[in-house]
């Protein structure tokens, strides 16, 4: 048993190096591609997101049939044809605003930024950041969701998010300066609660995305008529800091321009039964964050395993 243990660990050991080599190799070419990216013109970039997009939906086949799966779920009355035209666009939408965001990551002026990012309802969290007792910024993984994080620092929030390490060691190290460049600071997901509790008690803004199934603490709530699990994260963050919690999101409204919305503070729910406020409190940022998906259906990933974790007995 421990000798194959010991293979089995060999084995996942010369996967990852392997994957990490390939990745720096192709790392160059990735620097190239996003270079061509900031110089390419308009016209030229709607040819290669329908381009990219079409590629993405006929080759990505594992995240092709789970979209499709996802959509006909979600949205029960559409018919076959409106299922895979509906995914066809989630395809297009997500690779053209993976598109933008390395078309401008060069961008770091306010001035510049903003010309290009639309901001509504500031008010909200400017409201909640001036009580000093921090603001969990809810965020779902919705057009450039990248962009929706820097968005808080770009307006002068001091800003800290908490995320998964990155598959490569230079995408990796790429995207957390990216996000630095921009005023945020980016923690390891693993281990941070503490650091985060720390931020939220020094008044800050905390990025948080819980619109997808991770090997985290969660429960089960409604998400789109389906039990679905859900990290308890932010309601216990806000339990034991007192911060507000804001939904906001990004929406694409043509190449190289978007908009951004903050809505109202979220309204939780705190009684004696603490354990159960997590729970009925992650069931509102659920339900905030399916309203602002069905706003913008084909802007959301549905190529994720939402669902992939079950109650048990299913």
């Amino acid at each position: 048993m421990a000798c194959l243990k010991k293979i089995r660990i060999e084995r996942w050991q010369i996967s990852n190096f392997r994957r990490e080599a390939v990745l720096l190799l192709a790392y160059p070419f990735f620097v190239i591609i996003m270079i061509f990216l900031w110089i390419c013109p308009r016209p030229l970039r709607r040819v290669i997101d329908s381009f990219a997009g079409k590629i993405y939906y006929k080759y990505g086949h594992i995240a092709r049939n789970t979209a499709l799966d996802n959509i006909s779920k979600a949205y029960p009355d559409l018919s076959g044809y409106e299922v895979v035209t509906m995914a066809k666009e989630v395809f297009s939408n997500v690779a053209s605003a993976f598109l933008d965001f390395f078309s401008f990551v060069y961008i770091r002026k306010p001035k510049r930024y903003f010309k290009i990012v639309e901001v509504e309802g500031e008010e909200y969290l400017k409201a909640a950041y001036d009580k000093g007792k921090g603001v969990v910024c809810l965020v779902p993984h919705i057009s450039s969701w990248e962009l929706s994080a820097v968005t808080p620092p770009m307006l002068g929030y001091d800003t800290v998010a908490a995320s998964k390490p990155i598959k490569g060691f230079m995408v990796q190290k790429s995207m957390v300066w990216f996000r630095k460049r921009r005023g945020m600071v980016n923690f390891n997901r693993d281990g941070s609660y503490k650091q985060l509790v720390k931020s939220l008690h020094e008044g800050k803004c905390l990025i948080l995305m819980i619109d997808q199934d991770t090997s985290v603490r969660g429960c089960f709530v409604d998400f789109f008529g389906r039990k679905t699990f859900t990290p308890l994260g932010a309601s216990r963050l806000a339990a034991d800091t007192d911060a507000a919690i804001l939904p906001m999101a990004m929406k694409q409204i043509g190449i190289k321009k978007y908009k951004f919305t903050i809505y109202r503070p979220l309204e939780m729910v705190k009684t004696d039964n603490k354990e159960n406020d997590l729970i009925v409190n992650t069931q509102i940022q659920s339900d905030a964050i399916e309203q602002i998906i069905r706003e913008n259906p084909t802007q959301w990933v549905w190529m994720h395993r939402r669902w992939k974790t079950r109650p048990a007995g299913e």
